[in-house]
């Protein structure tokens, strides 16, 4: 659905020249939901206006649909942008229009007769649950409200793809849910492309199939997102999924004088990660009954990746060496990452 080979974006100016976006690749499948995620700065928003062509790179190609935007003219480039939305962090909403008159408002452009712009925004506004505030102005909606609007508008020239940059960022958590929970409708019920440019871990593990981690202009590190947030390979990737995953051990463990190896009569510290199903299977009761070891959890969390739940434990295992070791040997063999932490005496 969506291409970028080799897309470059460079700014110039006397003060120096500015290379947002280095040589970037990237494919987005049609009808699923990507997140492309960084810090502040990091060429996210440059990104996702190239894609767009509301930025033109500098260098490279960029296909939606099998079309080349960068190949056409400006006249070409206003007619396939109909068929990709876009909201934004601020709504960009008309203050002195209604609700109703905000989403009409790119179908006036098109030149639709109001019967034909009825036909279309009446059903976005039972969508987007406002049929009851058509007639409000953007000064008595609420935050929420306002992006429900910005939703609506973008969908109103039934767009094959909706580029959301920064979209839930200046929403409190729960109405980011709300949104998040709209937008996987929409998503499901309208087969929707979905691109979040976001800086929040909570956006990507609620709603992305796969992701993207940009640095620097350049993306670091792809892939689904589930494999992305357990598996991390890249350091930026790491602390960006700290807190979701709840990686950082307590204090109280990083505070323990432990050993690189095993102490006579003394006590392991692992961490275990569970994944989808396993996550809710018996490993540490079954590993206790079938070894000769005692088991205590130290700490531990459970947090959901989309549909697919993910927990961490660090327990502390106590026994003999041959015990620890059996012990050790069963928890890879249920296919659970686990983590040798250090041996307490």
């Amino acid at each position: 659905m969506i291409e970028l080979q080799n897309v470059e974006k460079s700014y110039y100016s006397k003060a120096g020249d500015i290379h947002a976006l280095k040589t970037t690749n990237l494919t987005i499948k049609a009808g699923e939901i990507f997140g492309i995620i960084g810090l502040s700065g990091a060429g996210k928003s440059t990104l996702v206006r190239c894609i767009n062509m509301l930025e033109r790179p500098t260098a490279g190609k960029v296909f939606v649909d099998g079309a080349e935007l960068t190949a056409m003219n400006d006249a070409e480039l206003r007619k396939t942008r109909q068929s990709i939305g876009m909201i934004f962090q601020h709504f960009n909403l008309l203050a002195s229009r209604t609700v109703y008159d905000n989403i009409a408002f790119p179908l006036e452009i098109q030149g639709l007769s109001k019967a034909e712009i009825a036909k279309r925004v009446q059903p976005l506004l039972k969508l987007v649950q406002l049929e009851t505030r058509a007639n409000y102005y953007p000064s008595q909606l609420s935050g929420g409200q306002k992006q429900r609007v910005g939703i609506a508008r973008a969908l109103a020239s039934n767009p094959k793809v909706l580029l959301c940059d920064e979209a839930t960022s200046a929403l409190d958590p729960q109405t980011t849910k709300s949104i998040l929970s709209l937008l996987k409708d929409i998503n499901k019920k309208m087969q929707l492309t979905i691109v979040m440019i976001t800086h929040q871990m909570e956006v990507v593990t609620e709603i992305c199939d796969r992701v993207a981690v940009i640095e620097n202009g350049t993306i670091i590190e792809q892939g689904s997102m589930v494999d992305v947030f357990t598996n991390p390979q890249h350091e930026t990737t790491k602390e960006f999924t700290k807190s979701v995953m709840n990686a950082e051990l307590p204090e109280m463990i990083r505070s323990m004088d432990l050993k690189a190896t095993y102490v006579p009569n003394g006590k392991l510290v692992a961490r275990i990660s569970f994944l989808g199903q396993s996550a809710g299977q018996p490993v540490v009761s079954s590993m206790v009954k079938k070894f000769d070891v005692d088991v205590s959890i130290l700490c531990g969390n459970i947090a959901q990746l989309k549909n697919v739940p993910f927990g961490t434990l660090v327990i502390e295992i106590t026994g003999s060496k041959d015990g620890i070791t059996q012990a050790l040997d069963y928890l890879h063999a249920q296919n659970l990452k686990t983590e040798v932490i250090g041996y307490e005496s």
